[in-house]
């Protein structure tokens, strides 16, 4: 098992319109780039349920870039920040930062995160392996259906029944302090990710989700939908399957496999 210092170190980088965006690292090896999900952030959704520590003791150096409008990077209020694809566009500037050639890394991402790891490959990114997490196929090829609840979430601030899924996400956004002014324009930025596209992704990839977790659709057809795709099912829904540690022991022993 390796060792690696406990605390991860921040770092900066700079979007490839100018935006300061930040990643969190914890760990020494192999690389994998992590993308958390929307209203969330690296360390939400990887550090402090133990996924990133895990995942750096199986020999991997995670790095956990915090989307913009999110965490420690930049939240332009305008609209003109936001254009078609930015989430991908940004993993590709980090992967650039970082020097991180094809095949010399993995890519992995929970939620929304996982829409950007599917447009990344879809846009020629080549990691050895890949993870997409808490996704289904539903959300791939159709995000504003998606996106549309997050709208209502955000416009809707203070108004919603409690109990109700918009109520949850925003008792979830005021955890992470993420900022509604910069969430609203982000939602637009989704692209969706046609049949064909989905099949030419030759990556081997891991599709885990939690077995009660229908908010982006059948992860199970996600798997099958993809040209190297394999699917696991963790416990949960999609709020509560990150927090479990079977979603990161599926993820490190995904990464360490050989084959």
């Amino acid at each position: 098992m390796a060792s690696f210092p406990t605390e991860p170190s921040v770092h900066r980088f700079t979007g490839r319109d100018g935006v300061a965006l930040a990643w969190r690292e914890l760990g020494d090896g192999r690389p994998v780039v992590l993308i958390h999900g929307l209203f969330s952030n690296a360390e939400t959704n990887w550090i402090r349920y133990g996924h990133a520590a895990r995942i750096a003791a199986a020999g991997f150096r995670v790095v956990m870039p915090d989307l913009r409008a999110h965490g420690m990077s930049g939240a332009p209020h305008d609209p003109a920040a936001y254009p078609p694809d930015i989430l991908a566009d940004d993993g590709f500037a980090l992967l650039a930062a970082l020097g991180f050639e094809d095949g010399a890394y993995d890519l992995g991402g929970y939620s929304l995160g996982g829409r950007t790891v599917v447009r990344m490959l879809a846009r020629g990114a080549r990691p050895r392996r890949a993870i997409v997490a808490g996704m289904g196929l539903q959300g791939l090829l159709d995000t504003a259906a998606r996106s549309g609840h997050f709208r209502r979430v955000l416009e809707g601030l203070g108004t919603h029944p409690r109990g109700s899924p918009e109520y949850l996400a925003e008792a979830f956004l005021k955890t992470t302090g993420a900022d509604p002014a910069a969430l609203l324009p982000l939602l637009g930025c989704f692209v969706d990710t046609p049949p064909a596209a989905l099949a030419g992704i030759a990556t081997p990839t891991l599709v885990a989700c939690g077995v009660d977790d229908a908010d982006n659709g059948s992860a199970e057809a996600l798997a099958a939908a993809l040209g190297d795709g394999r699917y696991v099912a963790v416990p949960g829904n999609h709020m509560s399957a990150v927090v479990k540690p079977e979603l990161g022991a599926a993820m490190a022993d995904f990464l360490a496999a050989s084959v």
